[in-house]
């Protein structure tokens, strides 16, 4: 998955977002990873600096933030950059402090199974924002309302494929639109969320290309629902022995 930073003229907005879905998928995780992510949201919400991604803050100061030690600061920070929420910017040297910066790709991809908790509406903006991967994670400025439609402000940009504009598979006919009938029953929130924005883009032999509005929809499918989407196309056509799945942009 392309990293991608929260900074920028939409920071300030997409910074509730990430708090939001970081809040959200805290209270349904066990007490470890619930302290741990409410840790890491004390560090943003206190010492990040969101223009420039940075985390500048010692050892010292977090132990005193967390009323914890600082062995087990070192124990946590080293559990946030494993989870790839974190990353090292500035190596700290000379009495430095180190750096971090914020892996956004890496907190969404921890809380994605919650944003349909949070609402249709936040499920839309954060899929606008990662379409057409390697642009401006673009959101709503600081004016405008937070769960309004992105789709407006990305008519003005041709490398982002306004919300609206998903591959549209209600009508799909052959064997993915049985497959998505199937999927939908399962569990309509996902198929809701990731799987209605594919499409079966080719069949050769036993194998079936999908195809994914943005790299970050075929990431997250490939990593999470690859073996199900396989395990649905093979109880309808026993032929199918292949699924991939790929984005537009690929």
């Amino acid at each position: 998955m392309q990293a991608a930073k929260p900074v920028g003229r939409h920071a300030s907005a997409l910074k509730y977002d990430i708090l939001s879905a970081l809040g959200v998928t805290a209270l349904a995780a066990d007490k470890h990873r619930q302290r741990l992510m409410l840790r890491l949201m004390v560090l943003i919400t206190t010492r990040y600096n969101w223009q420039n991604n940075e985390l500048s803050i010692g050892r010292a100061e977090m132990a005193r933030l967390w009323s914890v030690e600082e062995r087990t600061v070192k124990r946590e920070i080293a559990k946030m950059r494993a989870a790839g929420w974190i990353e090292v910017k500035r190596a700290g040297v000379k009495g430095r402090v180190t750096v971090y910066a914020l892996n956004l790709s890496g907190v969404l991809g921890e809380t994605t199974q919650s944003w349909t908790t949070i609402g249709t509406d936040f499920v839309a903006r954060m899929q606008e924002r990662h379409v057409g991967a390697g642009t401006d994670m673009a959101g709503p400025t600081d004016g405008e309302n937070a769960g309004q439609d992105p789709s407006g402000a990305a008519e003005t940009d041709p490398n982002v494929i306004p919300f609206q504009r998903r591959m549209q598979t209600a009508e799909t006919e052959g064997t993915w639109g049985q497959v998505l009938v199937q999927l939908r029953a399962e569990s309509p929130a996902q198929a809701a969320t990731w799987f209605g924005q594919l499409s079966e883009m080719a069949r050769d032999g036993d194998r079936v290309t999908l195809v994914a509005p943005s790299r970050f929809i075929a990431d997250y499918v490939r990593t999470h629902f690859l073996n199900r989407l396989l395990g649905s196309y093979a109880a309808l056509d026993p032929a199918v022995r292949r699924v991939e799945v790929v984005a537009v942009s690929e």
